[in-house]
C-alpha cells in the first residue's frame, strides 16, 4: 500500500504557515473576523513560558477554536516572533494520515531549519482529537521540549476534556471556549457602543440610552447569536438547520458521543436532546422522562450527563425556598447552552410568542456559563420560584436574579412576592429583576430590587467576566 510522500506532506505543511515566507502573513480570511475578546485570556497563556503546561483549547463545534488560534498566531508576528517559530498543524488533514505528533516536529524542523530542542518555538495542533492517545504524546512532548510552547484544540470536547484530565494532570491546562456571550455577539458586529460602560471605583456600570436597537440585537442574538459565522452571515440565518442542527448538532449526537462513550441507540439520544431543546428552562422530572419515552432512567441520566459533557448543555439543581439542596433530587432544570440550538431545531422565535420567556431565561444563563466557578441553581417551593441563585461556599447566597422579558413588574411589585420572601428568608438584602426596558430601583420589603432590561444585564454579564471583573450587578445605573 502506497504512502503520502513526504513532499507532498512537506508543501501541505507550508500551504498552512503562510507567514514562513518572507512577504506573507496570516491569511485574511482569519484576520478579516475580529478576534473573539476570549483571546485577552488565551494569549497570556500562549506567550507563558515560566510554567510548562500546554493549553488545550475546547470547546463545542463551530464556536471559532481555529479563527482564535489564528488570531494568536497573528499577534505573536506582531509581537515580533520570527514567523518561522510559529508552526500551526491541522491534525485532520488527510494528507497527514497516521502521523504522530513527534513526526510532525520532525517535518517542522526539516521545512523550516529550526531546531525545537534548541530554539524557542510555538506549536499548534489543532483538532488534535483525531489522533489517538494525543494526550499522552502532547504530554511527552511537554516534557521533552523545554523551549516548545504547545497549544492544542479540538471540537469533541467531552473527549478532550476526559482525557486531558486523566493522562495529562500537571502539563496540559484545559481553556473552554463556549459559545458567544451577548456582549462578544455586539462587538463581532462592532456595535457594542449600543452599551455605555463606565469604571467607577466601585465596580463597573452599565447603561444604554439606545434600548429598542440593544433589545433587537438580544432578539436576534436568542435566534442566531451563539456562533460567529452564523452571527455574521444571513444566508446561514435564512437556513440555520443546515449549519447548526447538521454541522453541530448532528455531528456531536451522530459521531463524537457514541464513539467516546460507546452509544448504541443514537436514535435514543437524539429523541431525549430534542426533547430537552424544546423544553430548556423548563423543569423537568426524571421519572417524567422516562415515562414519555420508554427509557429507563439510568440511561436518561447517563445521556444527560454524556450531553453535559459534551456542552450542549448544563443541568441546573433545585433549592428550596431556605436555599438547601435536596437530598433527593428528583427535579431540575436543562438548559441550552445557547439558544440559537433551539432555533436549528425548531425555526426562530418571535420576541411576543410565548416560548421567548424561556429563551431569554436560556440567554441570561449562557452568559454565566461563562464563569465555571459560578455555583448556580434555581430556588422552587409550593408558593414560589427564583429563577437565578448563585451559592457562595458554605451554602450562603451570593447573588439572586428573576428573569422577565416584560415591564410588568415595574409597575406591579406585588407579582415579586416570592422572590422578595426568598430575600426575607434568607437574609438577601439585594436582587435583580430583568425587564424588557426599564432600567431603575426601588426599595420593596427591605429589599433592593434593581431592575434591569434583559438585554442590558446579559451584555453586562458576559462582559465582566472576560474582563474578569464578576461583579454580580450591585446597583444599577
Amino acid at each position: 500500500m502506497q504512502e503520502v510522500p513526504k513532499q507532498k506532506i512537506l508543501s501541505r505543511i507550508a500551504l498552512e504557515n503562510p507567514w514562513w515566507d518572507e512577504a506573507a502573513a496570516v491569511p485574511s480570511t482569519f484576520t478579516a473576523l475580529r478576534p473573539r475578546p476570549y483571546i485577552n485570556l488565551l494569549y497570556p497563556l500562549v506567550r507563558d513560558r515560566a510554567v510548562r503546561r500546554a493549553p488545550v483549547l475546547m470547546g463545542p463545534r463551530r464556536v471559532g477554536k481555529t479563527y482564535l488560534i489564528h488570531h494568536c498566531i497573528d499577534r505573536l508576528l506582531r509581537d515580533g516572533v520570527d514567523p518561522k517559530h510559529v508552526c500551526y498543524i491541522s491534525v485532520d488533514v488527510p494528507t497527514y494520515v497516521n502521523l504522530s505528533l513527534e513526526r510532525f516536529l520532525e517535518l517542522y524542523a526539516e521545512a523550516t531549519g529550526v531546531s525545537v530542542q534548541n530554539e524557542p518555538t510555538y506549536i499548534f495542533f489543532d483538532e488534535i482529537q483525531y489522533l489517538r492517545e494525543w494526550e499522552r504524546h502532547l504530554k511527552t512532548l511537554v516534557d521533552t521540549f523545554p523551549l516548545a510552547k504547545f497549544v492544542a484544540s479540538g471540537s469533541a470536547a467531552a473527549a478532550l476534556r476526559l482525557k486531558s484530565r486523566e493522562s495529562g494532570a500537571g502539563r496540559l491546562t484545559d481553556f473552554l471556549l463556549p459559545p458567544l456571550t451577548f456582549f462578544e455577539y455586539l462587538d463581532l458586529l462592532g456595535e457594542t457602543d449600543l452599551v455605555e460602560v463606565d469604571t467607577p471605583s466601585r465596580g463597573l456600570r452599565y447603561s444604554t440610552e439606545e434600548i429598542s436597537a440593544l433589545n433587537e440585537r438580544f432578539v436576534a442574538y436568542v435566534n442566531f447569536g451563539g456562533y460567529p459565522e452564523v452571527a455574521v452571515s444571513p444566508e446561514i440565518q435564512a437556513d440555520p438547520e443546515r449549519f447548526i442542527k447538521r454541522d453541530i448538532i448532528d455531528k456531536v449526537l451522530l459521531r463524537d458521543l457514541p464513539s467516546l462513550y460507546g452509544i448504541a441507540d443514537i436514535q435514543e439520544l437524539n429523541a431525549l436532546f430534542t426533547s430537552l431543546a424544546f423544553n430548556t428552562a423548563q423543569e423537568l422530572a426524571l421519572e417524567d422522562l422516562a415515562q414519555k419515552s420508554g427509557v429507563a432512567k439510568p440511561t436518561i441520566k447517563r445521556y444527560i450527563e454524556y450531553l453535559e459533557a459534551a456542552f450542549l448543555i448544563r443541568v441546573v439543581h433545585r433549592l428550596d425556598e431556605t436555599a438547601r439542596r435536596f437530598q433527593r433530587a428528583r427535579n431540575f432544570k436543562v438548559y441550552l447552552t445557547n439558544p440559537s440550538l433551539r432555533t436549528a431545531l425548531f425555526g426562530s422565535t418571535e420576541p411576543s410568542d410565548a416560548s421567548f420567556g424561556p429563551l431569554v431565561e436560556t440567554a441570561i444563563f449562557a452568559q454565566w456559563f461563562h464563569d465555571e466557578g459560578q455555583q448556580l441553581h434555581y430556588a422552587r417551593w409550593k408558593n414560589g420560584e427564583v429563577d437565578l441563585v448563585s451559592l457562595k461556599a458554605g451554602q450562603r447566597i451570593d447573588w439572586a436574579v428573576e428573569v422577565k422579558w416584560s415591564d410588568r413588574a415595574v409597575a406591579k411589585p406585588e407579582v415579586l412576592r416570592p422572590i422578595l420572601d426568598f430575600c426575607s428568608q434568607n437574609g438577601l438584602r439585594q436582587v435583580t429583576v430583568t425587564t424588557k426596558t426599564i432600567n431603575s430601583h426601588q426599595r420593596l420589603a427591605n429589599v433592593d430590587v434593581l431592575f434591569w432590561p434583559a438585554a442590558l444585564y446579559a451584555f453586562a454579564a458576559g462582559h465582566s467576566i472576560l474582563n474578569s471583573k464578576v461583579w454580580p450587578l450591585r446597583e444599577a445605573s
